[in-house]
């Protein structure tokens, strides 16, 4: 507990409003002169940086610094009043688009004026504050702006989805994606996309989600918060549609991507993981479970997984009825009932493991099944599957297990192996394709005209020395 109020400096002076007001002003003021270098110099990491610094500096903001940054930095008089109107909550009025005199500044405070209206739960008005923001990116197009323009359209997302309309702008999104892929606007493209995909899995549109992953093309040059936001989203639809390893590999690659600061997203990523993980026949490390940032979100999670790995049944049944809640609304439920087979098959091994002859009836009784016509049935099914090594006496109504083999003289080590490197050498591809380098460092190496004529004179010299030497004969 942090004793503040003990020591008599913080009790007796009040918070300067004042000096906290001039310093936020002086951060939008640094930020804009970023945005303006950008522009001049085409580099489009100044304006990478100030989205960045966007996540701390909407915390500050209130509606009067807000007026004072539109009056200051926003030159065109038709944006400032709109800007204005739309941060006093009304609707501006209805003309053409905007000429913009410095689109990239205009962008920039119309994002911190949408961002504040979302934090303040203004929600009607930042819907219109974001389609003003689209359409005044959309009508005055410049390459310059391509990045404030994209997180123009998640904030466009983000208020609808807030608002209880994301459906209805779902065409919107979809015309932007076309437009955005036939002007190759890589930051557009990764951001609608995410965005669609939201979108399409909050309405449990799983077939419209595939579809749009199997069409578009998801740019490589993406930044890591992006990437991993689209391989979460994969690995949920892969999960979906039963394909485990897949996601598997897509949400362990999410969470490698995902900013250490990004604690909701490594969670929810971490959530889905570990269900897919046990959906694969794996128990998920007991480290993951101890991390301090994961600990209470995976509580119900490492429940979970100690009745997967025992192979309880009533155990399962009852830590999905305690939890059902949390896992509803962490959209995990239908895969954890999945999870029944799964729990099934750990106790049919466990006890070919620790009986060598065991009837039906008794296995019926142990997993909690109807009846031995039942477990006999799935018995034979672990067997065909290979998940034990055993054979079924129908008529004395017992399984029968035979001697473990050594696991060393199966394939198995082989394909851990293959996994593990073929897990590497992506990982390594990834790093190589992520490194950036200063902008013409290849000038450096490349002859100057002075030195191109000097070889050339000198190439010439050589043929000629060497026409001199041939032999006559």
């Amino acid at each position: 507990v942090f004793k503040m109020a003990a020591e008599p400096t913080t009790t007796a002076v009040p918070m300067d409003t004042s000096s906290t007001a001039s310093i936020v002003l002086g951060d939008i003021k640094a930020n804009v002169a970023l945005i303006r270098k950008g522009v001049a110099t085409q580099e489009a990491r100044f304006s990478a940086r100030v989205l960045r610094l966007l996540a701390r500096l909407r915390k500050q903001l209130n509606q009067g610094l807000l007026a004072k940054a539109i009056a200051d930095f926003v030159k065109s008089k038709s944006v400032q009043t709109d800007a204005l109107t739309l941060l006093n909550g009304e609707s501006p009025m209805e003309s053409d688009s905007k000429v913009a005199e410095e689109l990239e500044v205009e962008l920039y405070i119309l994002i911190l004026v949408v961002a504040f209206l979302i934090d303040s739960k203004q929600i009607p008005q930042a819907v219109r504050a974001a389609e003003y923001l689209v359409a005044h990116a959309t009508g005055n197009q410049r390459r310059t702006a391509d990045q404030l323009a994209s997180r123009g359209y998640f904030f466009l997302a983000r208020a609808h989805e807030l608002n209880g309309t994301a459906s209805a702008i779902r065409s919107t999104l979809l015309n932007a994606l076309r437009t955005a892929t036939l002007r190759q606007d890589e930051f557009s493209q990764v951001t609608l996309t995410n965005a669609l995909l939201r979108n399409y899995l909050n309405d449990n549109l799983v077939e419209q989600a595939h579809l749009l992953v199997t069409k578009a093309t998801f740019p490589e040059n993406a930044a890591n918060s992006e990437s991993a936001r689209y391989l979460y989203y994969l690995g949920r639809i892969n999960a979906i549609q039963l394909e485990y390893s897949a996601a598997h590999r897509n949400l362990l690659q999410a969470t490698r991507k995902a900013p250490r600061t990004a604690v909701g997203f490594l969670e929810t990523a971490h959530k889905l993981a570990v269900i897919v993980e046990m959906l694969l026949g794996d128990i998920p490390e007991r480290s993951l479970f101890r991390t301090p940032a994961l600990r209470r979100a995976l509580l119900p999670y490492f429940h979970l997984t100690q009745a997967v790995r025992v192979g309880d049944m009533a155990n399962f049944n009852a830590v999905i009825q305690q939890h059902a809640a949390s896992f509803q609304r962490d959209h995990t439920y239908t895969l954890i009932l999945r999870l029944r087979h799964n729990v099934i098959k750990t106790g049919i091994r466990r006890i070919c493991l620790a009986y060598s002859r065991i009837s039906l009836a008794d296995v019926a009784a142990r997993l909690q099944l109807d009846s031995a016509d039942d477990a006999e049935y799935i018995v034979a099914k672990a067997i065909r599957d290979g998940v034990i090594d055993a054979s079924i006496d129908h008529d004395g109504g017992f399984i029968q297990s035979k001697d473990v083999l050594d696991v060393y003289a199966t394939n198995e080590p082989q394909e851990a192996f293959h996994t593990r490197a073929s897990f590497c050498l992506k990982l390594y591809s990834d790093s190589v394709k992520a490194m950036r380098f200063p902008p013409n460092a290849y000038r450096k190496f490349l002859e100057t005209p002075e030195q191109r004529r000097e070889r050339e004179l000198q190439e010439t010299e050589l043929a000629q020395e060497m026409e001199g030497d041939d032999d006559p004969f």
